[in-house]
């Protein structure tokens, strides 16, 4: 069955909270001072059927709030001539990254001895991760801003008996559970934090009763796509962010 694809990227900035968002024909255009990718992606609300000119008019939507457009536009065939478009215009492609999807409904939970913490609202715990200082603390701190403006957010960290460890959030909208923010501080990775988390989101996304699951992880990400993988996501399909370099 094809996927929903205007569902699942409405569900991204539901999570992802940019300052704001326009819709212009069959795209959404999101704006926010962030460096967090799809908060500031204009992205198609289809994979298909799109007219190119409509890249011009993005352009100016952008410029109106001084801001550098960028787009983030799947690799299907149905995309082939806004690309190339794109491409005229001096854009390249950068950054692949999968939009992954899973079927929750049997999902089976992996036994581990980590405590999975939640709440509904953002927690100083559960920011700790975001701003160590294993990460770059500019988008560290960008990512807890949109994560802790969205309204569909349960917000899940693990600590250990010195620090909090490893958080993630989990976002249900559109008919989606979907899975943003999943860090690990150095010193505890390859430790099944990771897996604990998603084991605890997706338990609580059950008990709301959701079934479908998604999440977005760069392609050169091997650590985290194969964990994925195991756990029963697929690639939907590979995106880009397009951009011009200068």
């Amino acid at each position: 069955m094809p996927l929903d694809v205007e569902a699942l990227e409405r569900a991204t900035l539901d999570a992802v909270a940019p300052e704001a968002i326009e819709v212009l024909s069959d795209w959404l255009l999101p704006f926010d001072q962030s460096t967090v990718g799809r908060a500031i992606s204009a992205v198609p609300l289809k994979h298909h059927s799109l007219h190119p000119p409509d890249i011009e008019l993005i352009e100016a939507r952008y410029a109106a709030r001084g801001m550098r457009t960028q787009f983030r536009i799947a690799d299907v065939t149905g995309l082939a001539e806004v690309q190339s478009h794109l491409r005229m215009l001096g854009y390249r492609a950068h950054q692949p990254t999968l939009t992954m999807t899973c079927d929750i409904a049997q999902w089976q939970d992996t036994p581990h001895s980590w405590r999975v913490r939640m709440n509904d609202t953002p927690t100083t715990e559960w920011e700790t991760v975001y701003l160590a200082a294993d990460f770059d603390p500019l988008d560290g701190a960008n990512r807890v801003k949109a994560l802790s403006r969205s309204e569909c957010v349960t917000y899940a960290w693990i600590e250990d008996k010195e620090e909090t460890i490893a958080a993630a959030t989990a976002a249900m909208s559109q008919g989606w559970m979907s899975l943003h923010g999943l860090r690990t501080v150095k010193r505890a990775q390859r430790q099944g934090c990771a897996q604990a988390l998603i084991d605890g989101l997706v338990s609580y996304a059950r008990s709301k009763h959701m079934v479908k699951c998604f999440l977005q992880v760069e392609e050169g990400n091997m650590t985290a796509v194969a964990l994925y993988r195991r756990l029963g996501f697929q690639t939907a399909w590979r995106y880009h962010y397009w951009r011009k370099d200068n």
